[in-house]
């Protein structure tokens, strides 16, 4: 890390406050909780079981209790926690155009995690996310012109209505790359049991793989930002108390939209089958636009369900152990991969896929109370989380004050 001093010296603080404005504790929170549970749902890939096809799915001796996990991780988490945590991304970039509206610094910022995420991606982890934001937030200040509707309609464009748009020209060309249950299968084969330099290079080769293949993912996240931003400027989770009537509609709102449409994806293969109309042209478009809304409506609804929840006393005394996770984001996302990919991998302690789920609602019971514990002990002797402070250090250009006086 001796480059880090060619920015020059770190600044001096003459108290022991912050160097930013204050936090808000009810979106570090809501932060946390998101954290948790997008490692829910990673923790599926970083075990290796969704690499596993159907047939040796059911082959294992979990495979009912896979099946529930399975199940109600689809229900409950699947694209809802990271819709939360793209929400609060679009929503901290509406707070940092408030105390830095330049052009430049949010380049910057976005060039920082790019590099953070690209390191992650090509060492560690194919299923990287930080990247993927990286390159989507440099598009943000593109929109930082639109008022609050245009803000809200290019958002539900996006995440709505684009995808299912794009997708019958984009499948002619992912036809063109490797099956998916090829990729998987090579995958699945090397980082169970090959050497560290072959899974190594499948984790690369599969990284780029996912990001062709899974191009509507620039969509969902571009969405979701716009939604973020609009709340962002509307002060929804800073200024809670001043939007209740809001928080309740989008709650209550959001929740049965999201149950409705839950129920028409369920049902579509049946209703495709009474109706072959369904499949092609305007009813088959939008089909598949309502295939997306269940996930987006349900990510909102929890979000603002747990705004509303943490305004309660009683309930604040409880989730306010999330907040030090929260700030510490980064740091916490980057670490589940460090214990976990040598975890299940065959070059580590070699768990993998062959166990089942148990190990990984295990794991998840281990790691993240821990990660909990550990955030708040690092918090009270720094300022930043270790990912936190290497990404304002190259976001500012000089080496930040880190341990607290």
């Amino acid at each position: 890390m001796a480059w880090l001093y060619a920015m020059g010296p770190p600044r001096q603080l003459l108290t022991d406050a912050p160097p930013r404005p204050p936090r808000q504790p009810l979106i570090d929170a809501l932060r946390g909780f998101a954290l948790l549970g997008v490692f829910l749902v990673n923790l599926r890939f970083y075990s290796l079981d969704a690499l596993l096809d159907e047939a040796a799915q059911q082959a294992l001796r979990s495979a009912t209790l896979d099946h529930v996990v399975r199940t109600g991780m689809g229900w409950l988490l699947d694209m809802k926690a990271v819709t939360i945590f793209s929400l609060l991304f679009g929503m901290g970039f509406a707070m940092q155009m408030e105390r830095q509206p330049g052009l430049v610094p949010h380049l910057r910022r976005m060039g920082a995690l790019a590099l953070i995420g690209l390191l992650h991606a090509t060492v560690l982890w194919w299923g990287d996310i930080l990247l993927t934001y990286a390159v989507v937030g440099l598009l943000l200040p593109l929109f930082r012109h639109l008022g609050n509707r245009g803000l809200l309609v290019a958002g539900l464009v996006a995440a709505l209505f684009l995808p299912p748009l794009l997708s019958p020209w984009m499948r002619e060309w992912v036809l063109t790359l490797t099956p998916r249950t090829q990729m998987y299968g090579n995958a699945l084969d090397a980082l169970s049991s090959g050497t560290l330099w072959q899974a190594w290079w499948q984790n690369l080769v599969l990284g780029g793989w996912v990001r062709l293949t899974n191009w509507a993912l620039l969509l969902f996240v571009l969405g979701r930002f716009l939604l973020g931003y609009w709340a962002g400027r509307r002060g929804l989770l800073q200024r809670p108390e001043q939007h209740l009537s809001l928080l309740w509609g989008l709650c209550v709102g959001g929740a049965v939209v999201g149950v409705v449409f839950l129920c028409i994806e369920a049902a579509a293969p049946a209703l495709k089958a009474q109706w072959p109309l369904l499949r092609d042209g305007v009813p088959g478009y939008l089909l598949r636009v309502s295939y997306r809304v269940a996930p987006l409506a349900l990510g909102i609804a929890i979000a603002c369900g747990f705004a509303l929840l943490y305004l309660r006393p009683w309930a604040e005394r409880g989730l306010r152990v999330l907040v030090p996770a929260g700030r510490m984001t980064l740091s916490n996302y980057l670490l589940q991969s460090l214990v976990c990919v040598p975890l299940f991998a065959g070059f580590g302690l070699g768990i993998g896929p062959s166990h089942g789920l148990w190990p990984v609602l295990l794991v998840a019971a281990i790691v993240f109370p821990l990660q909990l514990w550990l955030s708040a002990w690092w918090l009270r002797r720094y300022y930043f989380g270790p990912a936190e402070w290497l990404w304002r250090s190259l976001s500012d250009g000089e080496r930040l004050p880190m341990r607290r006086a």
